[in-house]
């Protein structure tokens, strides 16, 4: 693959594969009339995610500046990261088994795209495992009397991370929502 259209590395989804979502921008998916439930249960799926992430880093940089106790934040972090870390996991899991296998056959143009979505499901998979050991570095810190180095190493890694997967999110929804609203296919 292209070292430029790796997740860490790109910007978003090169001109050949935004064929169909310039064709059906966002500004008209929920008028479509084939945005479906499943389709908002979809990308509602994707905004929780994107929340999630923002009270971890929220919660984060308010420990760090004083503002949250300790105990509190570890509490916190720990359900959240665990939340999104197992949805993630299990979201990627659908998409990769069931959703995409559905789609990725229905415009040729966009073949590709779909390996490039899975290519990024891999690399965020190792993402989600080195978030996965900050947090445990961070909570384990926290039972041995707290550690602000541990705090603030995971803070750097909430904030790649959503680097990361803010862009997937992106370029799957730009991917993945023309496709259905052009196809209609039976999910």
């Amino acid at each position: 693959m292209d070292t430029t259209l790796k997740l860490e590395n790109r910007e978003g989804l090169p001109e050949r594969l935004r064929v169909l979502v310039e064709e059906l921008p966002r500004s008209g998916w929920d008028a479509h009339p084939n945005f479906d439930g499943l389709t908002k249960f979809w990308l509602d799926r994707h905004l929780m995610f994107r929340d999630v992430l923002g009270r971890l880093r929220t919660g984060s940089e308010g420990f760090l500046d004083n503002q949250r106790e300790l105990m509190a934040h570890a509490r916190e972090t720990q359900r959240y990261a665990g939340f999104l870390l197992n949805e993630l996991h299990g979201h990627h899991h659908i998409e990769d088994v069931h959703y995409f296998p559905a789609l990725q056959g229905l415009d040729p143009r966009l073949e590709d795209g779909f390996e490039l979505l899975d290519g990024d499901h891999h690399a965020l998979d190792g993402h989600i495992h080195a978030l996965a050991e900050k947090t445990n570095a961070f909570l384990q810190s926290v039972s041995e009397g707290g550690s602000r180095d541990a705090a603030g190493r995971l803070h750097e890694s909430l904030a790649g991370f959503e680097t990361f997967l803010d862009r997937h999110l992106d370029d799957e929804e730009d991917l993945v929502v023309p496709v259905i609203l052009k196809f209609a296919p039976k999910l």
